[in-house]
């Protein structure tokens, strides 16, 4: 890598941050945001905490600790785990995932990662940043499946600028090798095969709820293909027990965890009816440039028969992002026939931080021209919002208005 040039012409070679320094940093962030959810604040709140191993017993005891704790109400909030693929040879390699990496106080002069979703995606890039060779193997023909095709591109794209090496549409066949030297063989979708050496190994194959050793039998829980079954009231099948989290094998993200938060404790304390807001969860992918979404996707509406519409609006016309030169990526709304808003897709710089006007919009049933109506501040990144929603309110307007439009204005062209 090189950073700007001397004045003379020539670049300097950049400084190469090193990758133990930065895991430092991370776990030092993390340090500080620890006791928010410690059991020494639980504790000062009045909460009693048991850090035991422990199982139902019954269909309202759970012994933990040897103590026998009953209640009207029970709260699974177990989690979940990263997926470990069946791979020959896996287990014996001392592999890496998202739980364990930021631990690291090595140097990782190369890295693969199995997966690429948005844990293998955010990992590669960020390694590769660093100065990592890194190679990513997945299943799938391409990054992100249950994004749209041409938001995912964008991000693949600028992985691969980072330097990031690409098998896709190829399966792991096995791996081998030892720490700081691990082999992993594949097959590609045509047949052909291959293989990859690294220093070391990321699997980030998702995750999986964690349901074992909880005597969820015992309790009338039903659990089924590893899910725990739970209606949209986070009620197990034991009506005394609900479930939040990870565990309710929905949406894996802390902020759809909140929200689960709420909705069990109006159902099973304030008995207020309450339901998951499944429709209407955000996401983001913190690659950069970031990947967001809420709602329906255009490939979903596609694939779901819905009667829809859908508008781009790109990064490269928007004014901010001119002058800031991160021009890369699009917002895209879908709507039904009369505007009302079913998602959007927003991929580019802070995608993250602007898509939560859109799921304000879905929750409150909006459509784009609300969006339209709404002032924002120039020049900024959010103001793409308003300009992707105009694009539907320009193809609202018929011949006829936008005849009137030209004479009204003295504009020429087509009619």
């Amino acid at each position: 890598a090189t950073s700007p040039d001397d004045g003379a012409g020539t670049a300097q070679p950049a400084a190469r941050a090193s990758i133990p320094g930065v895991l430092r940093r991370v776990q030092e962030v993390i340090a500080g945001i620890e006791p928010h959810d410690s059991p020494q604040r639980f504790r000062a709140l009045g909460v009693e905490v048991v850090l035991a191993a422990g199982h139902f017993i019954d269909r309202q005891t759970f012994e933990a600790d040897a103590r026998r704790l009953t209640a009207r109400r029970f709260v699974l909030a177990s989690g979940s785990r990263p997926a470990v693929p069946d791979i020959p040879g896996l287990a014996q390699v001392p592999y890496l995932t998202n739980e364990t990496i930021f631990s690291l106080v090595e140097e990782v002069p190369s890295l693969t990662v199995l997966g690429a979703g948005p844990i293998g995606c955010e990992l590669a890039q960020a390694f590769a940043r660093l100065g990592t060779r890194v190679t990513m193997i997945g299943r799938a023909e391409r990054l992100l499946m249950r994004e749209d095709a041409d938001a995912a591109e964008v991000v693949h794209a600028a992985l691969a600028r980072d330097g990031v090496q690409f098998e896709l549409g190829a399966t792991a066949t096995a791996v081998c090798g030892t720490p700081g030297q691990i082999r992993v063989d594949f097959i590609r979708a045509d047949g052909s095969t291959g293989q990859v050496e690294s220093s070391h190994l990321l699997v980030a194959a998702g995750r999986t709820v964690t349901t074992e050793g909880l005597g969820l039998a015992a309790a009338g829980v039903e659990v089924v293909e590893g899910r725990i079954v739970n209606d949209d009231r986070l009620r197990t099948t034991n009506p005394a027990i609900f479930v939040a989290g990870d565990a309710a094998g929905r949406e894996q993200f802390t902020h759809v965890a909140e929200h689960h938060a709420g909705v069990v404790l109006r159902n099973a304390i304030f008995h207020l009816p309450a339901k998951v807001e499944a429709r209407v969860v955000p996401w983001c992918t913190f690659t950069d440039p970031e990947l967001a979404r809420v709602g329906v996707s255009e490939t979903q509406a596609k694939a779901e028969g819905f009667e829809f519409d859908a508008y781009r609006f790109d990064f490269a016309e928007l004014d901010r992002a001119r002058t800031d030169g991160e021009t890369e990526g699009f917002a895209r709304i879908v709507t039904d026939r009369r505007g009302r808003l079913l998602g959007a897709t927003i991929v580019g710089a802070h995608a993250g931080e602007a898509i939560a006007e859109y799921a304000l919009a879905l929750a409150k049933k909006m459509k784009a021209s609300d969006i339209s109506g709404v002032i924002h501040v120039y020049p900024t990144f959010g103001q793409i919002n308003r300009r992707v929603a105009d694009q539907r309110l320009k193809a609202s307007l018929t011949p006829t208005a936008k005849r009137w439009i030209r004479r009204l204005f003295g504009l020429r062209g087509p009619t």
